[in-house]
C-alpha cells in the first residue's frame, strides 16, 4: 500500500510494513446473479500479512510510534485488530499488550501470542478500555485502538491507512468509484477511512464520481441517528446474540455517520439467520471463506437489491475484511459431519449420495 506514500502521514522508507495492501478486488458473477447484481465485486482483505484490513491501520499506526517516543503498543481487542497489532509491533521491535475479554475467538488469540503479545483477557468487556486507558496515561503506551467512550475511533493516523483501500478499489476499477461501497461496521474505522480515500481521489481529478456508501451493522446504531436525524450516534440495546463479535458494538461514531451523510450513504441492520448461511454460501459458489462479519455486507446488498435502492446496472463492492479462518467455530458444523468410510470405491460412491446427494 506504499505505491501512495504520498497520500499517507508517514514515507515508505521510514513505514513498519509486511508488504500489506493491493489485494484482489474480485467478481462475483455466481452470487451476483443470484441477488441480481451482475457487476458485484469483493476486496478481499483477508489476502493482508496478518488477514484481515487491520493491517493498513496497524501498519500506519505501528509507523509512527517510535518517532512519537514509543514504548509500549497497546490495544484493546478481540481479534484482527489486536492480531495486527501484535505481528506490526513485532516487525517493529516493540513489546505489545493486548486486553482482551474472556470468550474472545481462540484462533485470533492464538495468532496475537504466536507474535509475541501479551494477551490479557478481562472478566467485563469494559474493564479492557479502562486498563488500556491507564497504560496510556500513567505508563505512556501507544494505543492502536480506542479506550474510552462514547467511542471516536481508533488511532488517527493508522485510520488514514484504510484511505488505500478506496485508491486500490478505484484503481483495479480502471480510475473509477463503484456506485456503492458496503462495508462491515462497528465503529466505522474503515468506513471513514475508505471515504475519506475516495475523496481524495476526486479532489484529485483522479475519478469523476463518488460513491455512496453503506455501513452494514448488527444493532444498528448508525442507522437509528439517520433515521432520527441525531446530531450524534446513539447507544442501542443488544436485541439479539450474534456471530459477527467483531461488528456487534452497540454505539459507532461519528466520523462513521459523517460518512455516511457526505457519501448520502445508508446504514441497514442484518439478521443473525443471514450470516451462517452467507458465509457458506459465498465460500461453496465463489471460493472466498470470510469471517462471520465479512458476510453481512452481502446480505445488505440482497436486501437493497431487493427493494430497489441498488439498481441492476450499478457496480458493487463489498468489502471482506478478514478469512474465516480467524473464527472457524461458529460456522464449523454447517455442512455437517464428515462421514467415514473404508476402502471400497462403491462405498465412497454410496456416501457421495446418501450425505451429499452427489451422483458421477
Amino acid at each position: 500500500m506504499w505505491r501512495y506514500e504520498e497520500l499517507l502521514p508517514v514515507a515508505a522508507a521510514d513505514a513498519v510494513s509486511l508488504n500489506e495492501g493491493w489485494t484482489p478486488l474480485t467478481a462475483c458473477p455466481r452470487y451476483g446473479a443470484r441477488v441480481r447484481v451482475p457487476r458485484l465485486f469483493v476486496k478481499d482483505e483477508s489476502r493482508n500479512p496478518t488477514w484481515s484490513f487491520k493491517d493498513r491501520l496497524a501498519a500506519v499506526a505501528v509507523s509512527l510510534a517510535r518517532p512519537f517516543g514509543a514504548s509500549v503498543i497497546g490495544c484493546s481487542s478481540s481479534g484482527n485488530a489486536g492480531a495486527a497489532a501484535a505481528a506490526y509491533a513485532a516487525r517493529a521491535g516493540l513489546p505489545c499488550v493486548v486486553l482482551t475479554f474472556a470468550g474472545a475467538a481462540g484462533a485470533m488469540l492464538t495468532q496475537m501470542q504466536a507474535y509475541g503479545a501479551m494477551v490479557v483477557a478481562t472478566r467485563e468487556k469494559a474493564d479492557r478500555w479502562t486498563l488500556l486507558r491507564r497504560g496510556v496515561e500513567q505508563r505512556g503506551w501507544y494505543p492502536t485502538t480506542p479506550y474510552f467512550g462514547p467511542p471516536v475511533g481508533s488511532n488517527a493516523y493508522g485510520l488514514e491507512g484504510y484511505k488505500t483501500i478506496a485508491y486500490e478499489i478505484a484503481e483495479q476499477l480502471g480510475w473509477r468509484a463503484p456506485t456503492w461501497c458496503v462495508l462491515p461496521v462497528a465503529y466505522g474505522d474503515a468506513l471513514a477511512g475508505v471515504w475519506r480515500g475516495f475523496e481524495d481521489l476526486a479532489r484529485l481529478g483522479l475519478i469523476a464520481t463518488l460513491p455512496r456508501m453503506v455501513a452494514s451493522e448488527i444493532y444498528g446504531s448508525l442507522a437509528e441517528a439517520l433515521r432520527t436525524n441525531a446530531a450524534s450516534v446513539p447507544a442501542v440495546t443488544a436485541d439479539h446474540a450474534s456471530i459477527a463479535a467483531s461488528i456487534a458494538t452497540l454505539q459507532s461514531t461519528y466520523q462513521a455517520l459523517h460518512a455516511l451523510r457526505a457519501s448520502h450513504g445508508l446504514a441497514h441492520r442484518v439478521g443473525a439467520e443471514d450470516l451462517v448461511a452467507l458465509r457458506h454460501e459465498l465460500a461453496s459458489i465463489e471460493g472466498l471463506y470470510a469471517e462471520p462479519s465479512s458476510v453481512a455486507p452481502l446480505a445488505t446488498i440482497r436486501a437493497l437489491r431487493a427493494t430497489g435502492v441498488i439498481r441492476e446496472d450499478d457496480t458493487v463492492v463489498a468489502l471482506m475484511t478478514a478469512t474465516g479462518l480467524k473464527d472457524p467455530v461458529p460456522t464449523s458444523s454447517h455442512p455437517g459431519a464428515i462421514p467415514l468410510i473404508g476402502s471400497d470405491f462403491a462405498g465412497l460412491l454410496d456416501t457421495l449420495r446418501s450425505a451429499y446427494g452427489f451422483s458421477a
